[in-house]
């Protein structure tokens, strides 16, 4: 099973570059999980924790600067 984890953090870590605190919080929830991904391996095959782990919407805004002529 941690070849499992081996093969998924790199990705998580590639998709969110600078979030060092989320990249820990995957990786213990991670470990806290792995006997369960023991006991049922068919839940690495239906990629459970691939859809656990993205976030369900993400919000993004750009705010335009307004330049003013006196």
């Amino acid at each position: 099973m941690s070849d499992y984890f081996e093969i998924m953090m790199p990705d998580v870590k590639s998709k969110n570059l600078i979030e060092s605190e989320f990249h820990q919080a995957v990786e213990e929830v991670l470990s806290s999980l792995s006997v369960v991904l023991e006991r049922h391996p068919e839940y690495c095959s239906m990629k459970i924790l691939e859809r656990m782990i993205e976030p369900e919407r993400v919000i993004t805004f750009r705010a335009a600067r307004m330049v003013v002529y006196c």
